[in-house]
Formats: C-alpha cells, structure tokens, sequence
C-alpha cells in the first residue's frame, strides 16, 4: 500500500489544519488464520470495549425536525420504505449510523438510500470481522441530493478519523489522486481509496486487494 502526501493546499488545509472536524465477503476465517499483529489486535480490542462501555443512542435522530413531523417519520418511513432506524435526518447530511467513532464511509449510489442488497451484505460482513458494526460507523451517500458533495464539510460535520472511499473517486471531492488501496494520511484523518463492492463482486483479486490492506488500515 502506499502512502500519499499530498501538496494541495485544499486537501492539506482541510485534513491537516481542520480543528472540528453469500457474496464470498466472510473475513472471520481469513483472519483465524492470518490475525493482525498482537499490538493491532490490541487497539481494536480496547476500540470495542470502549464503544460497548458507552451508552450510545444509535436509532433514528431527526435533527432540526419538528417533532410531529420526526413522528410520521418513524412510523410511516420515506417514500413507503421500510422505516431505517438508523438513519439520521435532517440538518446538513442525511446519513446512517454513527459519527462518534470516527469512521465515516462514502458511497454514491443512485439507485438506492445507501447499499444496494448484495452490497449491504457485505459490508456487514467486512465491518463485522473487525468487531464493527452499522451502529458504531457513519455511512454517507452523496447521490442524496441533501448531502453537499464538499469534502471540508464534510470534515466538519463528521469529525473523522478515518474515511473510506467506496468507489467514490478522490476527484469528486476536489481529493489528490490516491490509488487503490492506498491512502493519503493527513494530521486529522486519512483517507482510504478503493473500489465499490459491485466491482469487487466481479474481481475476485480486487477484493483480495482490498481485504488485505483495509483490515489493517482500519485498526491502525
């Protein structure tokens, strides 16, 4: 994997000077075979206990909804769909899960809210065998119209620590380049670039590709 430092001075102000800021996806026996090295292990550990020893309200947040309309919300869903209770509605991005840990995932989808089935899947899976889950990540989809597709508010509002591209390239958020698989790591936050789950359906080698670098990636 290499590492980008990038010059732009977008990207670098942003990152560095920011103060607020089956489907063949089963991982768990890859890593009882090949386990991250003890210090990683370790962190993800005390991750895990730390999130657990939290209370953390991970349903369905209306923010800046009235509270009559947050309450058809809930019960009646958007356009017919079935309620997501971990979606947060309302104020300046419309995402699901949990911005408190500090890993933010970003997709575009069109034809759906978040993850089309398959997807969905397997990201389950993949988060899953790092002892992650819907409840503890942010994930952000920026074919929603709400969602402002500007990577400094994005900073922002999320506060991350770690954000992965899903087949989002870096270029649509005004990003240096950054390969496949590899990241550019700033003071704040390093983003992780790689492919959308739909291309890794079709490549064996490129989720091979991603599973190995995104498992340490993501307990470093």
């Amino acid at each position: 994997m290499s590492n980008l430092t990038t010059d732009n001075p977008v990207a670098l102000q942003t990152l560095m000077d920011e103060t607020i800021f089956g489907n063949g996806f089963d991982f768990q026996a890859d890593l009882s075979a090949h386990p991250l090295q003890e210090e990683n292990s370790a962190h993800a550990q005390a991750a895990v206990v730390q999130a657990s020893s939290t209370t953390k309200d991970t349903s369905y947040v209306a923010v800046g909804v009235g509270a009559e309309q947050a309450a058809v919300a809930i019960e009646t869903g958007r356009d017919g769909d079935t309620v997501n209770h971990l979606e947060v509605l309302g104020g300046e991005f419309i995402y699901q899960g949990n911005k408190d840990q500090g890993v933010l995932f970003i997709l575009r989808y069109e034809q759906y809210p978040y993850f089309s089935p398959a997807a969905l899947d397997a990201f389950e899976k993949t988060i899953g065998a790092l002892k992650l889950t819907k409840e503890t990540v942010a994930v952000l989809n920026l074919a929603n119209s709400h969602n402002p597709n500007d990577f400094k508010r994005i900073m922002q509002f999320f506060q991350p620590t770690k954000i992965i591209l899903l087949g989002v390239e870096p270029a649509s958020l005004k990003l240096p380049f950054i390969e496949h698989n590899s990241y550019m790591k700033g003071r704040i936050a390093t983003v992780f670039n790689t492919f959308s789950f739909e291309e890794m359906f079709v490549d064996v080698n490129k989720k091979k590709l991603f599973w190995n670098e995104f498992k340490t990636f993501i307990v470093s």
